[in-house]
């Protein structure tokens, strides 16, 4: 998946067991977000600095994305730093590691925010195909062929290493972009500019080698749909109608989490909080006022 979506996730297989979430009666004013993989924190400075405005103190984790340990450490080291009650909001790969960190800390949470993610693999392969299905028939011919012949060692010598410049806007471009956005599409959007930063010996160990359109790395693990309900902490769950990560998984979310509630953003894709930064705003501070 591009840069801004689930990479290095099972870093959190190791986080996972239940805890009973003490009531507080002290207000959220801490937020600390965790943002998608092969990404940084900018992408949130919208949304932190219209949360800011509300009276938040708005902490986006920069993952290092140099180690699965690393990045465990780096979000688990911002939450300790909080003083008093605090929401953390995963996003993408962010929401799968929330799902684990709240499945073991969430005594340590007030509030927990899932946003466009998944709590299964095997679930969200089953999307990733659906999508990949909808692309331009010749489009989805030649993404095929190359996926055929194997996606390593192929192109150009710099090439070798990482996807083809085809095979990355095939993917990334015609296959998942409108997914991504919906009310505010990115025009300067790359697919192939996806490709610079990315670690590609831990995406394929992680999300595999096979294409974009199945999870057959150490991802494939991420199954914790029978864990959901041993959460307890108060949960919102947001999504995009058209989300890369389908709205029937973050449906499926909130029946299985009691008490949760479930947002979904129209007219957005993936990036809901780019497309529609004043609705999610409004559903994370009338989540909060609620509580």
């Amino acid at each position: 998946m591009p840069k801004k979506f689930i990479v290095m996730a099972a870093a959190a297989f190791a986080l996972l067991s239940s805890a009973v979430v003490p009531a507080r009666a002290e207000p959220v004013r801490n937020i600390v977000i965790v943002h998608g993989a092969f990404a940084d924190g900018s992408g949130w400075q919208r949304v932190a600095e219209i949360l800011g405005k509300d009276g938040y103190a708005v902490s986006v984790v920069q993952e290092p994305l140099t180690s699965l340990a690393d990045d465990v450490a780096a979000t688990k080291r911002v939450l300790d730093l909080q003083q008093g009650p605090t929401l953390l909001v995963g996003h993408s790969y962010g929401g799968v590691l929330a799902e684990a960190y709240a499945l073991k800390y969430q005594r340590n949470l007030s509030h927990l925010i899932l946003n466009s993610t998944f709590p299964s693999t095997k679930q969200m392969n089953e999307v990733l195909a659906r999508e990949k299905a909808q692309m331009p028939p010749d489009k989805l011919k030649r993404l095929d062929e190359l996926e055929a012949a194997g996606l390593f060692g192929k192109g150009e010598m710099w090439e070798h290493g990482r996807y083809t410049n085809e095979y990355a806007t095939l993917a990334w471009g015609n296959g998942y972009f409108p997914f991504i956005y919906g009310a505010r599409p990115d025009a300067t959007y790359d697919p192939v500019g996806q490709l610079m930063g990315t670690s590609w010996e831990l995406y394929r160990v992680m999300w595999g080698e096979h294409g974009e359109f199945v999870i057959d790395g150490n991802l494939k693990s991420v199954e914790y749909v029978d864990r959901l309900p041993s959460i307890k902490v108060p949960t919102l769950i947001v999504v995009g109608d058209h989300d890369e990560c389908d709205p029937a998984l973050s449906k499926e979310m909130n029946e299985k989490i009691a008490g949760s509630k479930l947002v979904v953003l129209p007219n957005s894709g993936h990036m809901n909080f780019v497309d529609q930064p004043d609705m999610w705003q409004q559903a994370v501070v009338g989540f909060l006022g609620d509580k």
